[in-house]
């Protein structure tokens, strides 16, 4: 059977469509080895038993565009449990997902969120930061109102529901609200913290790290204001045991006496290959 030009060149750009649109389907996904969940290296679990074994462990990352939406997913070494009956299928995590939407140097906010502790180097700048809460949207919102300033608040994206099943954490965004641009050239990091129902002043609904652990305080840091309250990041995104390492010194901080921060940890984004 013979096919006319037209023919043969609508298939061709019928075929083009179909990859491109199985190409955006794909995503982008990252791992993070197991065992790492200790900040720098030398952070404790609170000692409440709701804090289980590996709750705070991220074994992988995928964001997936689907249509309208973008779709983010995170991975713990733990399954997932919601002793405070938030109704989401989780209760003690909490997920910042940064993105370097334009790779520009200089481009963005270098600070992290309040409660966060970490600032961000220049080339990695972060362009839209996405929680995953356990908390209602209404009062995830509400604290960024009151807590975040005004410019990086409109960069900061709450999923109208966000849940957990088995060990993945999940929630959906508008594709457009995170900017032009192609999803798989963006570098991207996640933070993964613990859901604080009666969190400091200052912070977004962030769990402080303490010098030593308590019920409902992470050990290992300093009871001031100058360690990176974070348990767990990507440090290449791969899952090679090498990034523990990585992470440890990314997250490496330094205090003065009165425990204000003197040095703060400064972090990288991944990117896909």
């Amino acid at each position: 059977m013979k096919l006319g030009r037209w023919t043969i060149g609508y298939m061709a750009a019928l075929a083009c469509v179909v990859l491109a649109s199985t190409a955006a389907a794909a995503g982008i996904s990252f791992k993070d080895p197991t065992g790492d969940d200790n900040g720098p290296g030398g952070y404790t679990y609170s000692t409440d038993a709701v804090y289980k074994p590996g709750s705070f462990d991220i074994t992988g990352f995928r964001m997936t565009p689907r249509g309208k939406k973008a779709d983010f997913e995170a991975d713990v070494n733990s399954t997932l449990e919601d002793p405070w009956r938030m109704g989401g299928g989780f209760s003690v995590q909490m997920i910042f997902i940064l993105i370097d939407t334009d790779g520009k140097e200089g481009s963005g906010f270098t600070q992290g969120l309040p409660g966060l502790n970490v600032s961000f180097a220049a080339a990695d700048a972060w362009d839209r930061c996405i929680i995953l809460s356990p908390q209602p949207q209404g009062r995830v919102k509400s604290e960024i109102d009151a807590k975040v300033s005004a410019d990086m608040k409109k960069a900061v994206l709450v999923p109208i529901r966000t849940k957990g099943a088995g060990r993945t954490i999940s929630g959906s965004v508008d594709l457009t609200a995170l900017g032009e641009g192609d999803p798989m050239t963006w570098g991207y990091q996640v933070l993964m913290q613990s859901n604080e129902g009666f969190p400091a002043k200052s912070d977004l609904l962030t769990r402080k790290v303490n010098e030593y652990e308590g019920q409902h305080r992470f050990g290992g840091g300093n009871d001031g204001d100058c360690d990176p309250h974070v348990m767990d990041l990507l440090a290449g995104g791969t899952g090679d045991k090498s990034e523990i390492e990585a992470q440890h010194q990314m997250l490496q901080y330094e205090c003065n006496e009165d425990g204000t921060s003197k040095k703060m940890a400064e972090l990288k984004m991944v990117h896909g290959k």
